[in-house]
């Protein structure tokens, strides 16, 4: 049941941000912190994603023509897949990095995945860093988008990162991708001083 629960709050969520993306809107980036996308690392690959569902759906219109009731099962199973894709975009749009000096935090996200906010007292040291593999280790989350991050924090203690299923992990080394790298981490170095 908790599983079916998550799972729904995933799809709420997920559906919340495509509202927001067709108005406009971000979220959690109210406080006045200093914003650094990270969705257009995947842009071209969530439009081919996308554009691959879109044909299956016209491939599969086209074969169930004929049995109307299969058809629209699968109809509606294949417009939800591409709404779910192009409302995975738009959370990865409007759920931005977050740097707030004022509050002291750096505020990481991806999609509705990973939310994990680092107080900046707690970053021992910030590095501009492309990394194209990950290997999984403990006491370190990687905040892939493409398959690669550009940003590497290495933390003077451990937080906590909450995975999708509430899992409690402690991380040291967090590595993310933001689409201005550079920016973010010369940001980040004047607000740490």
């Amino acid at each position: 049941m908790r599983t079916a629960r998550l799972l729904v709050r995933h799809e709420l969520r997920l559906f919340v941000s495509l509202v927001l993306w067709v108005v406009r809107r971000t979220h959690g980036t109210a406080s006045g912190g200093q914003v650094f996308g990270y969705a257009r690392g995947q842009g071209a690959m969530m439009f081919g994603f996308g554009f691959v569902c879109l044909v299956e759906t016209v491939t599969m219109s086209v074969l169930l023509r004929d049995w109307p009731t299969v058809h629209a099962v699968f109809l509606f199973l294949d417009v939800y897949g591409i709404v779910f894709v192009v409302a995975l975009h738009a959370s990865s749009v409007v759920r931005p990095h977050v740097l707030d000096p004022d509050g002291g935090s750096l505020r990481i996200r991806r999609y509705v995945h990973v939310d994990l906010c680092i107080p900046l007292e707690r970053i021992a040291s910030v590095r501009r860093e492309l990394r194209m593999t990950h290997e999984r280790a403990d006491g370190e989350l990687d905040v892939e988008v493409g398959s690669q991050t550009t940003v590497t924090l290495e933390l003077t203690e451990p937080v906590t990162h909450l995975t999708f299923f509430g899992r409690r992990r402690e991380v040291r080394v967090v590595r993310f991708h933001a689409d201005d790298a550079d920016g973010l981490v010369r940001a980040l170095g004047r607000a740490r001083v």
